[in-house]
C-alpha cells in the first residue's frame, strides 16, 4: 500500500511516499522544495498558490514512482498560520507568516481587554505574540476590510486538503495551536472571539485527526489528468502532532519528546490538560495530538539560531555545511558564552551572529571568535535550555521523567543529541528524522483501519526506523555552566 505525505516546514517542503506491507513502512522523498517568505513592502507573506503549485508537482512525482497506485495522502504544516476565504471560497489575499513584524504590540492591547491569566485559562496555551489570536486581532486593526469580506478562516494545513477536495473542516491538532480552542471542551472559545469583537462566522466546523476528508475533487483530477478516487485525510495537520504520533516512546507517560527543528518542541504526551497557575506561569501549552492525547509541551527557539548564523555566514562568502558546523562545534572550547534561546531579540531574522556577539558584551561574557565558538555556545545553550524546561516539566506533571526521545532534523546534529544526554543526565533516544512523514501516514493508517491505535502505530515506527541511543558522559562543567544559564533566564 502507498500512502503520500506532504511535510511543510518554514523553510522547505516536502513529498514523502510511504509504503506499508503490513508490518513495516519505508519512506521515500519524491519530491522537495523551497518555502520561503515573501516580503511585500515590508509585510512577510507566504505564497499559498506557489506551495499548492509544488504540492500537485509533488502528487505527480509519488505517481510515477509508485505507478500510478497511491491510496491516501495528508498534508501537515507549522502551527498558527491561517488563510482567509470570502464566500465564493477564495483567497482573499496570500496568508501573512507568523514572522512578520505586525504583531509586536498586539498581545498588550489583547490583554487591556481580556486579561492574559484569563486566556489561558480557556485555552491552555502559552503565550507567543506569533500565536493566531494575536494575528487575527492585528488583522482587526490593520485589514479591517480583509476580515469583513472573510467568511472562513483555514489554518494551512485545511487550506491545502479544500483546495485538494473542496471540503472545508479545522483540523484539532492545527486548531488547537491557534489559542482560540479549548482543550476541555474540544471546541472553539466563542468567549475570545466576542470580547475581541472577532467575526465568529469564520469558525469552521473542528473535525478529529486520522478522518477522510474526501477524494481529489474534479478539478484537480482534471487538471492533473489522474483518476479522483485518491483519498485526502485530515492528518495531524500541526506538523509537531504528526512528529509526536510518529515518536517510539517507549512508556509515553515518562517519556519526554523533543521535535528538533528549526524550533525545539519539548514536552510530554498526556491524557488530560494541565491548566492552572503553575502551568501559565511557566508558559506551557495544551495542544492536541492524535487519539485525543494532549501535548503538553513548550516551545523553544531551537536550531533556528544555528540556521540564521549559517545564512548570514553564507552571505559573506563562507560556505559552512551543517556537518562542518558540528564538526568546529566539537572542536571549540566548552562553555565559553551561553544564552537564553527564547529572548525575544533571537526571534526575527536578522544577522544572528552579530546579534550573539553583542548580546555576550552586554551579558559580560567572552565574545565567541570564530565559527566554532559560536556553534558550541549555541547548542550548550539549546542542551541547558532542554535541562530548564525538563525541571520545570516534571514539577508540573509532578513525575520524573525516564529518557529523552528527539525526533526530527536538528537529530542530525549529534554534537546536540550528546550534549543533550550530558546537560540532563538522561539516556536520549532518537529517530526518526522523518518523525512528521511516519506520523503523517501513521494517520492516514488509522484512518483506513489499518492499524488499531496509536501504540501499534508506534510500534510499526519502531520497527521500521533506525534509531540511536546517547547515555550521559561524565563530566565536569554542567552544574556551573547550568547555574550560569540560570542566570541568563532570569535576567530583566
Amino acid at each position: 500500500m502507498n500512502l503520500l505525505a506532504f511535510d511543510l516546514g518554514s523553510s522547505n517542503g516536502r513529498a514523502m511516499l510511504g509504503e506499508y506491507d503490513g508490518s513495516r513502512l519505508k519512506l521515500k522523498e519524491v519530491h522537495r522544495f523551497t518555502n520561503e517568505t515573501v516580503n511585500l513592502r515590508g509585510e512577510l507573506y507566504w505564497n499559498a498558490a506557489g506551495l499548492f503549485a509544488e504540492i500537485k508537482k509533488g502528487l505527480l512525482e509519488a505517481l510515477k514512482e509508485s505507478e500510478g497506485e497511491i491510496e491516501s495522502l495528508g498534508i501537515s504544516t507549522w502551527g498558527v498560520d491561517y488563510a482567509l476565504l470570502d464566500g465564493e471560497g477564495r483567497l482573499i489575499s496570500n496568508p501573512y507568516s507568523y514572522r512578520d513584524q505586525r504583531t509586536k504590540p498586539i498581545p498588550d492591547q489583547v490583554f487591556a481587554i481580556m486579561p492574559h491569566e484569563e486566556i489561558y485559562d480557556r485555552t491552555g496555551i502559552q503565550f507567543m505574540r506569533l500565536n493566531t489570536l494575536y494575528q487575527l486581532y492585528a488583522e482587526k486593526k490593520k485589514r479591517g476590510w480583509a476580515l469583513d469580506a472573510a467568511e472562513r478562516l483555514l489554518f494551512l494545513p485545511d487550506l491545502f486538503n479544500y483546495l485538494l477536495t473542496g471540503v472545508k473542516r479545522a483540523e484539532e491538532t492545527i486548531t488547537s495551536t491557534s489559542q482560540l480552542y479549548d482543550p476541555r471542551s474540544r471546541d472553539w472559545v466563542s468567549e475570545i472571539f466576542e470580547r475581541l469583537e472577532l467575526p465568529g462566522k469564520l469558525k469552521e466546523e473542528i473535525i478529529s485527526p486520522a478522518q477522510k476528508l474526501g477524494n481529489l475533487s474534479s478539478e484537480v483530477a482534471e487538471e492533473l489528468n489522474l483518476s479522483q478516487d485518491i483519498s485526502v485525510t485530515a492528518v495531524g495537520g500541526h506538523d509537531t502532532a504528526s512528529a509526536v504520533a510518529g515518536t517510539p516512546l517507549e512508556d509515553p507517560e515518562n517519556s519526554v519528546f523533543i521535535s528538533s527543528g528549526s524550533w525545539s518542541l519539548l514536552g510530554m504526551e498526556l491524557n488530560e490538560p494541565i491548566i492552572n497557575k503553575a502551568s501559565r506561569k511557566a508558559n506551557f501549552a495544551n495542544e492536541v495530538g492524535l487519539a485525543g492525547t494532549i501535548r503538553f509541551l513548550t516551545n523553544i527557539s531551537g536550531l533556528w539560531l544555528i540556521q540564521e548564523c549559517k545564512r548570514n555566514w553564507e552571505k559573506k562568502g563562507r560556505n559552512l555545511s551543517y556537518e562542518d558546523i558540528s564538526q568546529k562545534a566539537a572542536e571549540a572550547e566548552s562553555f565559553k558564552f551561553l544564552l537564553d534561546p527564547n529572548r525575544p531579540r533571537f526571534l526575527d531574522r536578522q544577522d544572528m551572529p552579530s546579534t550573539i556577539r553583542d548580546y555576550c558584551r552586554e551579558t559580560e561574557q567572552p565574545v565567541p571568535e570564530n565559527y566554532g565558538e559560536m556553534a558550541r555556545g549555541i547548542y550548550e545553550s539549546l542542551a541547558l535550555s532542554y535541562r530548564h524546561e525538563i525541571e520545570r516539566l516534571s514539577e508540573l506533571v509532578d513525575r520524573e521523567p525516564k529518557n529523552i526521545n528527539i525526533v526530527g532534523g536538528g537529530i542530525k546534529a549529534e554534537i546536540l543529541s550528546q550534549l543533550t544526554a550530558d546537560a540532563t543526565g538522561y539516556r536520549v533516544v532518537t529517530g526518526p528524522v522523518e518523525a512528521t512523514a511516519a506520523g503523517n501516514i501513521l494517520a492516514q493508517l488509522l484512518a483506513r483501519d489499518e492499524l488499531a491505535d496509536l501504540e501499534e502505530g508506534r510500534t510499526l515506527i519502531e520497527n521500521s526506523f533506525e534509531l540511536t541511543e546517547y547515555h550521559p558522559r561524565s563530566g565536569e562543567g554542567w552544574d556551573e555552566a547550568y547555574r550560569r544559564f540560570r542566570k541568563l533566564v532570569n535576567r530583566d
